[in-house]
């Protein structure tokens, strides 16, 4: 069995923030902060998506409306 590295799960940040390396410290601060913005990103995506078919099956609604409607 091979040992997994340091951020090999995506949704855990690489290191720990209690390590001794400086270095590691920033990478788990760093990564920390970058699934937290991806996090946020992610959602926004799907609110726009949300968004953008509610406008269409609005929009389609409306044309349906005035096909029926017209003379």
């Amino acid at each position: 069995m091979t040992m997994p590295l340091p951020g090999d799960d995506p949704g855990t940040p690489a290191y720990s923030a209690d390590s001794q390396d400086p270095l590691e410290r920033l990478t788990h601060e760093r990564e920390t902060q970058r699934l937290a913005e991806e996090k946020k990103n992610e959602r926004m995506v799907w609110w726009y998506l949300a968004y953008f078919l509610f406008g269409i099956h609005l929009v389609a609604f409306v044309m349906i409306f005035a096909i029926t409607h017209a003379k």
